[in-house]
């Protein structure tokens, strides 16, 4: 059996991003973001982020769950996961741009990652539960208010 690999490549390529234009398919508050040298210069909405709602958001198993991957300096919790990287002084490695990025959308520096674009295209998410479909896993405010408290770990 011959299969004609470059048209299943072509429209393997082709399919999924057809609706990638259709910004009907975008919530109405999302905002667009632009990624320039690894980083998301601007903040998301223009929004400032308050550190200690980051820090709520960060812990809370139902929003960010950070914890459950990464090792913070957060008194009170007794395990922490090891997926990722420590946290520990991630300030002082990475600009407030280059942690927006990873927060919003990390494949964009590592195709491979398994963290969650919190603030991925929604358009882009491969089979997401029926609460997400259409919608982001943080709002832009909430993105913000996460880099506020990761930009307080120097």
């Amino acid at each position: 059996m011959r299969i004609k690999v470059g048209v299943i490549t072509f429209a393997l390529l082709v399919s999924p991003l057809s609706g990638i234009a259709d910004e009907s398919l975008l919530p109405d508050d999302y905002c667009a973001w632009d990624v320039v040298d690894y980083a998301i210069e601007k903040p998301l909405c223009g929004l400032s982020g308050d550190a200690a709602r980051g820090k709520q958001i960060v812990t809370d198993a139902y929003k960010g769950n950070c914890l459950a991957c990464h090792l913070l300096p957060v008194e009170g919790v007794e395990a922490y996961g090891n997926i990722g990287p420590p946290l520990h002084g991630l300030a002082s490695r990475m600009s407030e741009a280059q942690i927006r990025l990873r927060i919003v959308d990390t494949r964009h520096i590592n195709p491979m990652s398994i963290m969650p674009g919190f603030y991925r295209d929604p358009r882009l998410i491969n089979r997401p539960a029926k609460d997400y479909i259409g919608k982001t896993f943080l709002t832009a405010q909430q993105v913000e208010d996460v880099v506020a408290y990761l930009e307080t770990l120097r």
